[in-house]
């Protein structure tokens, strides 16, 4: 049960928000539930967004390991991502 409720998607002003969350649902079939509590403030979620695309970029960390990580992570947080 989330502590904080993310934002609708279908009320969403930001052009961006709406974007990654429209990208979202074509990729998963729905928004990530972390990513609908960071558009509660765009400047949070285009933060977080900075951090993964910095993290990808820099070709420090592998692909696999990154999925592996989000995985462990995820699970850690009784998450069935």
């Amino acid at each position: 049960m989330a502590r904080i409720d993310g934002v609708r998607p279908e009320q969403v002003q930001d052009d961006y928000v709406k974007n990654v969350l429209a990208a979202q649902t074509r990729t998963w079939g729905a928004p990530l539930l972390n990513h609908l509590v960071y558009a509660r403030r765009p400047t949070i979620l285009r933060g977080a967004r900075g951090m993964w695309a910095g993290i990808e970029g820099s070709g420090l960390i592998d692909g696999k390991l990154q999925a592996l990580l989000n995985r462990r992570v995820a699970a850690l947080n009784g998450c069935e991502f």
